[in-house]
């Protein structure tokens, strides 16, 4: 089996392989594999060499079936300092997932300011703390496509966690995932890593995910500093703090639906 999210086929069709299967439906993904599927789309849209993704919210709309996808991008506002683009990816003719990104042109000549130490999370966990769940017999993205530790907390924890995520094969066969991609996939775990519920009597499914990104991620790991608030209405939030190993790199933020089993 090709180790990596997706098979290239065509310059806009790829192949979902089963590192891509999420928690929740053994015929559908998890919400990190489209994402970074999408930021690639993003990155690689014209013209883009002197742009950084500052912001990207993806709208999941239905499972995401392991399979054969299409992705097609779009430059919804042209501009030589600010961009908006957008990216969609589609099962069929069925649209699954549509992301919109902030894109801003990066400036000359002007340092760059990594955060403060005081700002960074403690050091990558050793093998030893790595999540100790799997979420099935089958491959799946959490259990076999990323190395997930925690730093605080635990899957069977309910709360606030702390949890490092590296994505252990390419988004697409062949290819480097880039700073941005690794960013998005980490971040839609905030949910599952800081979850408040019960994961064998309730589901809580993040239909949307918003990323800000204060600069390029540096390095494989990306940490999540997340914590999950549920309203009384039965939706909730998952919101995450970002780091590298050099310091915070941003923000995330989803909604939930909630719902029994």
């Amino acid at each position: 089996m090709t180790q990596a999210l997706y098979e290239p086929l065509t310059d806009d069709r790829v192949r979902a392989t089963e590192f891509t299967r999420g928690p929740w439906d053994p015929g559908a993904e998890h919400g990190g594999a489209p994402a970074a599927l999408l930021a690639r789309a993003i990155e690689r849209a014209q013209p883009g060499a002197d742009m950084r993704v500052a912001r990207v919210t993806m709208e999941l709309l239905r499972p995401v079936p392991i399979g054969e996808l299409r992705v097609e991008t779009e430059l919804v506002r042209p501009g030589k300092r600010v961009q908006l683009v957008a990216a969609r990816l589609y099962a069929g003719d069925t649209l699954a997932v549509q992301a919109l990104a902030l894109r801003i042109r990066r400036a000359a000549g002007v340092s760059s300011t990594i955060a403060s130490p005081d700002t960074a999370p403690a050091p990558v966990p050793g093998p030893d703390a790595r999540s100790g769940v799997r979420f099935g017999p089958d491959r799946s993205f959490p259990d076999d496509a990323c190395d997930l530790r925690f730093a605080r907390g635990d899957y069977r924890a309910p709360g606030p966690a702390v949890a490092w995520i590296r994505l252990a094969v390419p988004v697409v066969a062949g290819e480097e995932p880039s700073g941005l991609q690794r960013a998005v996939a980490a971040a839609d775990f905030g949910n599952g890593v800081s979850a408040v519920l019960d994961w064998e009597r309730q589901v809580f499914i993040n239909p949307d995910l918003t990323v800000h990104l204060e600069r390029d991620p540096v390095g494989e790991w990306v940490c999540l500093d997340a914590e999950t608030t549920i309203g009384a209405d039965g939706t909730g939030q998952a919101a995450s703090t970002l780091y590298d190993e050099q310091g915070r790199i941003g923000r995330a933020v989803q909604a939930l639906y909630v719902d029994q089993r």
